[in-house]
């Protein structure tokens, strides 16, 4: 039987999305936009598919998240010291490119979406590197959406390519930084191609904002 999903309690998680923005807040002056966007708690699992621009960014997304996360991370970063055993405390959970991991992530994810989570996702697999250009974003969020027929929470990551983006060995502080909560939307058909294609269109759709 595969191991129980990791949450941290209630007490501890609210307290630390709330330290998380404030922190955030202070280092990066950080701005929130379209929260009203972001679904309310309930027993339905969604995923949040983002661009990925630092190390920091599930801290920032999921700062505002109300509902209990999971979070789809690089399996390298679970041997690191100190930030291993955290990100599983908060809830993440392994994938490589290893088609063995990818498929015992894809069961893990929907496990997630079942329990009712906030499934965080970066298509990317990897960071942007400093100037921002969105990488090639891979199907695999779009079909575990697909399989559950969950809603997409998209989300944009402006400035986080001035912060802490791939090639650089430490963050920028102090550096303006916002993040945009899109419209959700459920997948509409069964291809993922199709379906990551849309994404794509959301998280670049940032000109509105």
């Amino acid at each position: 039987m595969p191991p129980e999903l990791q949450y941290p309690p209630e007490v501890i998680a609210r307290p630390l999305k709330r330290l998380a923005r404030t922190v955030s807040k202070v280092l990066w002056r950080v701005e929130y936009v379209g929260l009203e966007n972001i679904p309310r708690v309930g027993d339905k699992g969604y995923v949040v598919a983002s661009n990925h621009q630092t190390y920091v960014d599930p801290f920032w997304i999921a700062a505002p998240i109300r509902q209990k996360t999971q979070f789809m991370a690089f399996d390298g970063a679970f041997g690191w010291f100190l930030i291993g055993p955290i990100i599983r405390y908060l809830g993440a959970f392994p994938v490589s490119q290893n088609p063995k991991s990818f498929a015992s992530a894809f069961r893990t994810a929907l496990r997630a979406l079942d329990d009712g989570a906030a499934l965080v996702i970066f298509p990317e697999g990897s960071r942007q590197v400093a100037n921002g250009e969105l990488l090639e974003m891979k199907a695999g969020a779009m079909r575990i959406a697909i399989a559950r027929r969950s809603p997409v929470l998209p989300v944009t990551i402006i400035g986080g390519n001035r912060i802490w983006p791939q090639g650089w060995a430490a963050p920028r502080l102090f550096r303006r930084l916002r993040i945009v909560y899109h419209a959700p939307f459920v997948p509409e058909t069964d291809d993922a191609e199709v379906e990551t294609e849309r994404l794509r269109e959301a998280i670049l759709s940032r000109a509105n904002y």
